[in-house]
């Protein structure tokens, strides 16, 4: 691990106040935090103003959760991010996304024409970050501009996140 979490003895009030943007209290300690919260902990100031937008994609975005957890999974597949993959693999379960249909993620498949719509997105976006027309065209057929806005972002976000995930060496508390 190149940054671990933030040790128990360091968490102060800035940390706590950088947390309160995504977490209950009851949360905020070494003890119950993820191991990404705990390690972006070390950089409060860093971490308060992420989470602002984290929380905004993960909990207030008009964005479908089905789309976003099906772009976030092809984004760690994509990236190699083991975090990532096994967080957004548990939330995208809970959203009622099947192994199948995981496993099809990977791959870069999908049955249902606007799931592999929102593969195709990040693909691109993987390759030239940009968007053909045809993409673009599609994506409008489907989503109102807040949520293809949405989109591009959380798609950028957990680029930056995996991006982040790997090279501190956060270790995942789910097995892949």
């Amino acid at each position: 691990m190149r940054v671990p979490p933030l040790p128990a003895d360091r968490w102060d009030e800035d940390v706590d106040d950088a947390l309160r943007v995504m977490l209950p209290r009851r949360l905020r300690n070494p003890e119950s935090a993820s191991n990404a919260l705990s390690t972006l902990a070390r950089h409060p100031a860093l971490t308060k103003a992420f989470l602002t937008l984290n929380v905004h994609l993960l909990f207030r975005s008009p964005l479908p959760a089905r789309l976003r957890e099906i772009a976030i999974l092809r984004v760690a597949h994509l990236r190699d991010c083991v975090y990532e993959w096994n967080h957004h693999r548990e939330a995208a379960r809970t959203e009622g996304i099947t192994d199948d249909e995981i496993a099809g993620v990977a791959r870069g498949e999908a049955a249902d024409a606007v799931d592999q719509l929102i593969l195709r997105t990040v693909d691109e976006l993987e390759e030239k970050s940009n968007l053909s027309d045809a993409t673009w065209d599609g994506l409008c057929a489907h989503l109102d501009e807040h949520q293809r806005m949405d989109l591009i972002f959380t798609i950028g976000t957990y680029n930056t996140l995996a991006a982040a995930f790997n090279t501190f060496g956060t270790r995942s508390e789910y097995e892949r």
